[in-house]
């Protein structure tokens, strides 16, 4: 799922070297998917109304429901 996120994440930004992803696994089995950029390329991320980041977290989920598992996106500021 990290590989999913860091992928589109650098798709987006102007420097994806910036691009920090780490994955934790919670104590009821959630995926916990923590992203971090470079301050200029956070309105990319997180897009207009935070469109960006809402459709980032639907293909996350549609891809965590196809491995029966449950996960979260969370930007870092």
């Amino acid at each position: 799922m990290k590989e999913l996120i860091e992928f589109i994440a650098k798709a987006l930004v102007d420097n994806p070297d910036a691009i920090i992803i780490s994955e934790d696994e919670d104590v009821d089995g959630t995926i916990l998917v923590k992203l971090a950029a470079a301050q200029e390329d956070m309105g990319r991320i997180i897009g207009k109304q935070g469109r960006t980041a809402k459709a980032m977290r639907t293909l996350l989920n549609a891809k965590a429901i196809r491995e029966n598992k449950r996960a979260v996106l969370q930007i870092l500021e």
